[in-house]
């Protein structure tokens, strides 16, 4: 979680960025998460615009990020412009079997991969 973090004795500050890569890591294939969820799990539950903006850099980021399995709160494919064609999210989560329609995930709480219940806060 973002903040501090003590290891070792000494506390450490926490890196927002590095913490949204290491959840947006963790959602599996075929599944997908929201902004909101993101920062909610991190405990910036009004962060979710950030989260986007953690996302918009997610492509220069090693190792690689799954940023499209990051959606909207209702399953909108809102960050399709920051890849490198329109289409490429759309594309990238149908080949991972998630049916994409009108740029909205189908079946999208089916679909839903909550990190406060998925992983240990």
């Amino acid at each position: 979680m973002a903040g501090k973090q003590v290891r070792d004795g000494a506390v450490q500050e926490r890196d927002f960025f590095q913490d949204v890569m290491d959840v947006v890591r963790q959602v599996p294939r075929g599944r997908v998460t929201s902004y909101g969820a993101i920062a909610n799990y991190l405990g910036a539950k009004r962060s979710s615009r950030i989260v986007g903006y953690c996302m918009n850099n997610a492509h220069a980021v090693r190792p690689k990020v799954p940023a499209h399995r990051v959606v909207n709160r209702i399953g909108l494919l809102t960050g399709k412009h920051h890849f490198a064609t329109p289409t490429r999210m759309q594309e990238l989560l149908q080949k991972e079997g998630v049916k994409v329609k009108d740029d909205r995930v189908v079946d999208f709480p089916k679909r839903f991969w909550d990190p406060m219940k998925e992983l240990r806060v």
